[in-house]
């Protein structure tokens, strides 16, 4: 598209939540002269509560950048401009194609600088407006994807994604590695050889610590629950700046979103006065249950049957009885909450989200896996909206996914507790008198002490404690 004839149109920052008065731009995903498709990511941005992107209004040339990254926009401010070919964009209609790119953001932890091969492009070819090539927009790979694929000498386009809009992921790259991708990569290695621009992209591909993948069958002996892990802990995609010559130390950049969780953290240590209890729940009725429909449930609803889906029901159950744990401090009065909508602390590759399951009392077993499923994808992926962040009322963490057997966890400020599933182990325990083998997990809870007292929470770690025992064959997910 020439840019003589082209109209140069406004980008706005856009109201993400009705709340929400402005964002930070965190990083622009596109530069001044390249092209620009309906719907695709232009920039990533950082509320107070989420990452998300934002996609374009137009389809066109990039052209001036009007915020710069960390720099705080107002709701409708302008942010940039695109160069669009001459008619009328606001009254055209978007083919299917494009409207489908709706639903196909961009990973924040994708790279949104062009590859190698791109780079060697003349520049101004590209500021002439000169097409990419069809579904450059879906090979974005992720650092980790990237260093995996080099590292068995695979070309990431061959592997089937799994993501948000078919985008591979880490697991993707394993599964094709177990399926016998790396024999097939190797077998075809002497017919083609790798061009230039491709030798460059591998060794640009940053490098971060490989980890074993834990075979799986030894895996899931212990539990697998899917939440925050599915092979190997994420790595953290972090730039560090040399201390100078001489120098022992390196420093790390703080990002807009560790600073939130950074104030969050100091403003709940300061404010509530924590309290901390645990129980002892024998899990194994339950490993039993699950194990018994979650390769069924995996058929019919196409997500994982979690430990957590069953823990959650407990807990607002629990709730239920104990009203007085879905509360906030209000100075002069206790707020009681109705509605039970739980917090899911969520990891990803370089923070903790809390995602939230709104009324999750009124939903049952099916419901609560699958929304967890929907829920952490989209925290890892960075699609969540605004409102998903929003209404949490208690937070249940799975630290137990990662192996950890005890832990203390810092309030979900301004809740009044949270409570962590820690890890499920089999155990000797002694049974009328009997020593016999049982999975056994440790639930750890966080209390507000200017709300809740030990005879209240002791109370309310026994009835979860009874509602999770309680569970038999006889159980209905539905």
């Amino acid at each position: 598209m020439s840019t003589s004839n082209a109209t140069q149109k406004d980008i706005t920052m856009p109201q993400l939540a009705e709340s929400l008065v402005s964002a930070t731009i965190a990083k622009w995903l596109k530069r001044p002269g390249e092209s620009v498709d309906l719907y695709e990511p232009i920039c990533e941005v950082i509320t107070d509560k989420v990452n998300a992107e934002i996609p374009s209004t137009e389809e066109g040339i990039m052209g001036e950048l009007l915020a710069a990254e960390g720099q705080e926009v107002a709701v409708g401010e302008i942010i940039c401009r695109i160069a669009v070919a001459g008619g009328s964009p606001e009254t055209s209609q978007p083919s299917n194609e494009a409207a489908s790119k709706a639903s196909g953001q961009v990973p924040a932890g994708a790279s949104a600088a062009p590859s190698a091969a791109q780079a060697s492009q003349p520049a101004a070819s590209q500021a002439a407006g000169v097409p990419r090539p069809a579904g450059e927009a879906r090979a974005r790979y992720s650092p980790a994807v990237q260093a995996l694929a080099a590292q068995h000498g695979l070309d990431p386009a061959v592997i089937p994604g799994s993501g948000m809009g078919g985008r591979v992921t880490r697991k993707d790259v394993l599964q094709y590695l177990e399926r016998g991708g790396a024999s097939q990569a190797a077998s075809a290695a002497p017919a083609a050889q790798p061009s230039p621009q491709a030798s460059a992209a591998s060794i640009a591909a940053p490098q971060p610590p490989q980890f074993a993948a834990p075979q799986a069958a030894a895996y899931n002996e212990v539990r697998h629950s899917g939440l925050h892990l599915s092979e190997n802990p994420p790595l953290p995609k972090i730039e560090i700046e040399d201390g100078g010559r001489g120098s022992n130390e390196t420093f790390i950049d703080v990002t807009p979103i560790r600073n939130t969780i950074a104030t969050r953290m100091r403003q709940s240590v300061a404010e509530i006065p924590h309290g901390w209890m645990m129980i002892e729940v024998d899990m194994t009725n339950l490993v039993k249950l699950r194990n018994k429909y979650k390769d069924e449930f995996k058929r019919k609803e196409g997500v994982n049957l979690t430990y957590p889906a069953f823990v959650i029901k407990a807990v607002v159950n629990a709730i239920k009885d104990y009203p007085i744990m879905n509360s906030v401090w209000a100075v002069d009065k206790i707020i009681v909450k109705r509605d039970i909508n739980i917090s899911l602390a969520v990891g990803t590759e370089d923070s903790v989200l809390t995602p939230v399951i709104k009324k999750a009392d009124q939903k049952n077993i099916a419901g609560l896996a699958m929304e967890i499923d929907d829920l952490a994808r989209r925290t890892r992926e960075r699609t969540l909206k605004l409102d998903d962040m929003q209404g949490g009322t208690f937070t249940v963490n799975n630290t137990g996914s990662f192996g950890s057997i005890l832990s203390q966890p810092i309030i979900n400020y301004p809740q009044a507790a949270q409570l962590t599933f820690e890890s499920i182990v089999k155990r000797p325990v002694v049974i009328n008198d009997m020593v016999g083998v049982r999975s056994m997990a440790n639930f750890c809870l966080s209390l507000d002490h200017r709300i809740l007292d030990g005879l209240i929470c002791g109370r309310f770690l026994q009835r979860v404690k009874e509602n999770l025992e309680g569970y038999s064959m006889d159980t209905k997910l539905y």
